[in-house]
């Protein structure tokens, strides 16, 4: 963008705001007014400015990521599908967490420099606060779909984009994501972008019900459709409930229901749907709710496993591993807390299940939180529970906090060292009185927990940093166990075997690895750890056509290697993206792949050895 660009675009904001209170009319929506002047008078931000977003380094957007893992791994399926409706337009899709940070990105391969010289790339921050008027901060501020077109953009480095943005809500109610449609091109007139901003509406909702399904399996789940046959496919409501029928999730069109129904959101389901007598049991029969006009079918909750038979639970055959398990519930039976360390994804909750499962308390709750996981305003709340009328818009009948609910049993904390100070102090108190005090109580309730917590940082130099209480470190670190990442344990094979064996059981099929396929898995550095090995097995059973899993069944980034011959190429080359690309696409055969490019053989491995690109099984070719 030019400096003329830049300083015309400063006239216009100026010139827009200096006559909003008194002009009939605005050539931007009121919304993206209020959003202008925020930005100048709180934020004191430059509209001129040509310099792009904030971008996160690599270990901080894996923290980010990791906050919302499950819930990437159940969107991504959608994003993908929305980016393939939009990708000939040269749009884009992202989705960033309510931090405004882009945690998931889909483009084309041969588009991607530009968009990323264009500041749209994958670890950008779209925050009012840092970039002004934008799609993203939008949807974080207001909780509304929006599109923030060209010249809406505060700052003059984004008017020549166009976003679409949804937000996305958690069971809950709360605000979890925003989706985000954006091209760097595109017609000057605002209503261009109707149709794509109903694309990501439709998506956002998908990716909801999703996470809903998901979130709901120990729960009882209504799902709901004026017509019959959307009822499990596109299921416009949905509702969950507990075994005492009081409700626990609603997606937002469900919410939107009883809003208008009840005037408020009713604490039971049979006061939700009380002019209508709902299904007593689940089976595969619709059911028609006349008052409502809706057809509808119950689902059960699923049974919920102990911690011994879960699937997350993996064997400890690396003697490193073995040892420590061995020495920590010793530990954990004398009444000590155990904090465990490694790297994200090394397996640290399989670890305390597995070390719940062979003590004392085996039989007692096993109680996790992630605290990087959820919104720091309501990890108190999570954490100590309320009673009945504690704060606006608490349950009538209170929640036993997750203290409460562990107790007799064992409370694992993972990622302890995002946890914030003032909650550190509460959590010290619990643990050194044995009583917690639930918001809003009046007397404090005796517990009895044994605490095993996790982190991938270290807690010390947190200590030392003052993030973290000194006096707490000392009372969670009865002892300290590492775990290894997953390219230094010995018992691979063993981890490999047993997770596709869990994986073919929860899909009813049978597959197994070809020689090529396993040895590729062998030989992987897997940043990812345990998390990386399991989604790749669970990918590669997804994508094979035949029992037996090859290479090119495996996710692609398993199969691209460093440069070779220590030679500098760009891992972001739009050229070696849509290589890869192509040879993907041909499972990796060379003649296929070079037809589809209109190019010999020989110029294909000229390329693939050009830009470091490692054919499976087979090396790079000089």
């Amino acid at each position: 963008m030019s400096s003329g660009y830049s300083k015309a675009h400063v006239e216009h904001v100026s010139r827009v705001l200096r006559t909003a209170q008194s002009a009939p009319t605005l050539p931007v929506p009121s919304s993206i007014v209020d959003s202008w002047r925020r930005s100048v008078q709180h934020h004191q931000l430059d509209p001129g400015s040509l310099q792009g977003p904030r971008v996160l380094e690599a270990h901080q957007l894996n923290e980010h990521r990791e906050r919302i893992d499950d819930f990437l791994r159940l969107a991504g399926n959608e994003i993908g599908r929305l980016h393939h409706r939009v990708r000939d337009a040269d749009y884009c899709v992202m989705l960033t967490d309510t931090l405004g940070c882009t945690v998931d990105y889909c483009i084309d391969s041969t588009i991607r420099g530009e968009y990323r010289r264009a500041g749209i790339d994958l670890g950008t921050c779209w925050t009012e606060s840092e970039e002004g008027t934008t799609a993203v901060c939008a949807v974080l501020i207001d909780k509304q779909p929006i599109t923030v077109h060209k010249q809406d953009h505060f700052r003059a480095a984004f008017i020549g984009n166009t976003c679409s943005a949804a937000p996305v809500f958690s069971p809950s109610g709360e605000l979890f994501a925003v989706l985000d449609v954006s091209a760097i091109r595109s017609p000057d007139d605002r209503r261009s972008q109707h149709l794509i901003r109903q694309m990501v509406i439709q998506s956002d909702a998908e990716i909801e019900n999703a996470y809903f399904m998901y979130s709901t399996q120990d729960l009882w789940v209504l799902r709901a459709h004026p017509f019959p046959g959307y009822v499990d496919s596109q299921p416009q409501f949905l509702f969950a409930w507990d075994s005492d029928g009081v409700i626990q999730a609603l997606n937002p069109a469900a919410r939107r229901l009883l809003l208008q129904r009840h005037g408020r959101i009713p604490d039971t389901v049979d006061e939700a749907f009380i002019s209508d007598r709902l299904p007593d049991r689940a089976d595969d029969t619709v059911h028609y709710l006349s008052a409502l006009n809706l057809h509808v079918r119950l689902k059960a909750p699923r049974r919920r496993p102990s911690a011994r038979a879960t699937g997350k639970v993996v064997e400890a055959l690396d003697p490193t591993v073995a040892r420590a398990l061995e020495l920590a519930v010793r530990v954990k039976d004398r009444g000590l807390p155990v904090l465990i360390h490694g790297e994200t994804g090394a397996g640290k909750e399989h670890f305390a299940l597995q070390l719940h499962a062979a003590s004392k308390r085996k039989d007692k709750p096993f109680v996790a939180i992630n605290c990087a996981a959820i919104p720091e305003n309501l990890i108190e709340s999570e954490l100590f529970g309320y009673s009945a009328g504690a704060f606006t818009g608490a349950s009538s009948k209170g929640m036993r906090g997750l203290l409460q609910q562990a107790d007799g049993g064992t409370l694992f904390l993972d990622e302890i060292g995002d946890m914030p100070l003032t909650l550190q102090t509460r959590l010290l108190r619990a643990l050194s009185e044995g009583q917690v005090s639930p918001l809003g109580a009046s007397r404090p309730q005796a517990i009895d927990i044994q605490v095993v917590c996790a982190s991938h940082r270290d807690l010390v130099t947190l200590v030392e940093q003052g993030t973290f209480r000194e006096d707490l470190y000392f009372r969670l670190n009865g002892a300290r166990f590492d775990i290894p990442p997953l390219r230094e344990r010995t018992d691979k094979l063993a981890l490999i075997n047993k997770l596709l064996d869990e994986e073919c059981t929860r899909s009813a099929e049978r597959f197994q690895l070809s020689d090529a396929a396993l040895e590729m898995l062998l030989n992987y550095s897997w940043p990812g750890n345990m998390r990386q090995l399991h989604h790749a097995l669970r990918y590669a059973c997804a994508v094979c056509a035949s029992q037996v899993i090859g290479i090119e069944d495996l996710p692609v980034t398993l199969a691209i290697s460093a440069p070779v011959n220590g030679e500098e190429t760009s891992a972001g080359d739009p050229e070696r993206q849509a290589l890869i690309d192509t040879l993907v696409r041909n499972r990796w055969k060379p003649v296929l792949a070079a037809q589809e490019l209109g190019i010999s053989r020989a110029t294909l491995y000229r390329r693939v050895n050009q830009y470091g690109i490692k054919m499976p099984g087979k090396g790079s070719y000089n």
